[in-house]
């Protein structure tokens, strides 16, 4: 009997160092990078990459003939300025460990652990546990390349080519980063440890923070000469601004489904509101126009798809398919309608920021804190139409007021030490001319006898 206890206690002994020695394994499987999730979010930040020259044919589209270039440098140059900035300091300011304490857990910025991209390696972060830390960096870096490139559509036609560097070199850094930190980064406004507001991929952080931005730069800058009276300034490629909608509309598969990150049901139900969202957004803006003006236009049609990718933006993640179609209609309705009050007060947002990006932005987080869905809920939180009252939605408004005053604050100081120091304004020679000509020496065409 005593032989045989001891072969049980050996046993016993030999089963428990087993499993202990099992421990490290098992816990290196909970944090193993997932080559599925991977090869998804690799993917995902190409497309929010292609995003960008998107961009800049939608907008050279719209632009008169003489500025086409210089529209499209204002979008491909923030694919080298914000991507060098990223690896020096924005990702560390936007997802580096928090500082500080405003409301919960969540600070104000992150910390400068990871400049330079140090110690960003092929291990998880704490932010995505199945994928690489340099994969979420760089598909963060595409979110940050576009948000200045959007702001471009307010001062079109007019800037100097030095003042739109300098702008978004300091933009991203002191106005960006920060409000990625404070949504997505632990600070003070995201789900878990603070404010409790919801962004599922950008509403407040991409689009809301850009349109502030654009409604102080077309104001702060000015008319351009002629608008509104003069008949010339209408779009001189309307293909381009299809083509350029048609990208965006592609790319924002990656944008929203990415922002998962991961592969797995919660891509695919934003990838799906993605598109029906877009979808239910033409007909929301094209319906109006075609009442007011007895034809629905080519341009209307595509920039009411783009106010509908604006607003599922925040909601993509949290809402079901039939409420992403309500979403879509309301900000592609709803944004037709602002768009054309920059003539009532009279200023010039040349490319239509502040009505597509900013009032959809908006439109898309409130309407999260309606349509939120257990199913999908962040820390317990759901909207109005499933039961979590009006608590959500104040959430959402009071995330969304704040982005706005801090980028309407920030960005008018950062305008005026620049106007006061290199200058904003192309000269009213250079504006005649366009700036193709007067900032980068080139024509967009090349016709014969022209």
């Amino acid at each position: 009997m005593a032989i045989g206890r001891r072969v049980g206690v050996v046993a016993t002994l030999t089963v428990a160092l087993v499993g202990l020695s099992a421990l490290p394994a098992l816990a290196a499987q909970e944090t193993t990078v997932d080559s599925g999730d991977t090869a998804w979010i690799l993917a995902s930040a190409a497309l929010v990459m292609f995003m960008t020259p998107g961009l800049a044919f939608f907008y050279a589209g719209l632009v008169r003939q003489k500025n086409v270039l210089g529209t499209i440098m204002h979008s491909f140059m923030a694919l080298g300025i914000v991507s060098v900035l990223w690896v020096a300091i924005g990702h560390t300011l936007a997802f580096g460990p928090d500082i500080g304490k405003v409301i919960g857990e969540g600070g104000w910025i992150g910390g400068l652990d990871f400049i330079g991209f140090k110690d960003v390696a092929d291990a998880p972060s704490a932010l995505a546990a199945t994928i690489p830390h340099t994969a979420f960096g760089v598909y963060q870096m595409m979110f940050a390349v576009i948000t200045p490139a959007l702001i471009a559509g307010a001062y079109a036609e007019r800037i100097k080519f030095s003042a739109y560097l300098a702008f978004t070199t300091i933009w991203v850094v002191v106005v960006y980063a920060p409000v990625a930190h404070w949504v997505w980064g632990g600070g003070f406004l995201n789900a878990i440890d603070g404010l409790g507001a919801l962004d599922f991929a950008g509403g407040t952080v991409v689009h809301q923070n850009a349109g502030a931005a654009a409604l102080v730069f077309a104001v702060v800058l000015g008319r351009r000469r002629g608008w509104p009276q003069d008949s010339s300034i209408i779009p001189h490629n309307v293909p381009f601004v299809v083509l350029g909608a048609s990208i965006l509309w592609f790319g924002w598969f990656g944008f929203n489904g990415g922002s998962a990150l991961a592969s797995g049901g919660l891509a695919a139900l934003a990838f799906t509101n993605t598109h029906v969202a877009t979808a239910a957004a033409v007909f929301g803006w094209v319906i109006p126009e075609w009442m007011q003006h007895r034809k629905p236009t080519t341009v209307g049609a595509a920039t009411g798809a783009v106010a509908g990718l604006v607003a599922i933006t925040p909601a993509a993640g949290f809402v079901r398919p039939w409420s992403g179609i309500i979403i879509g209609f309301a900000a592609g309705f709803l944004c037709y309608f602002a768009v054309n009050l920059k003539r009532r007060f009279n200023y010039d947002d040349a490319l239509d920021v502040v009505g597509v990006h900013y009032v959809g932005g908006l439109v898309g987080a409130l309407l999260t804190g309606v349509f939120a869905t257990t199913q999908t809920a962040i820390a317990g939180q759901t909207g109005l139409v499933y039961g979590g009252g009006f608590k959500l939605l104040g959430q959402q408004a009071a995330a969304s007021g704040i982005t706005t005053v801090w980028s309407i604050v920030l960005t008018l100081i950062i305008l005026k030490v620049i106007d006061w120091t290199i200058g904003l304004r192309v000269s009213e020679e250079d504006e005649i001319t366009g700036l193709d000509l007067s900032q980068h020496g080139e024509a967009g065409y090349a016709l014969i006898g022209g």
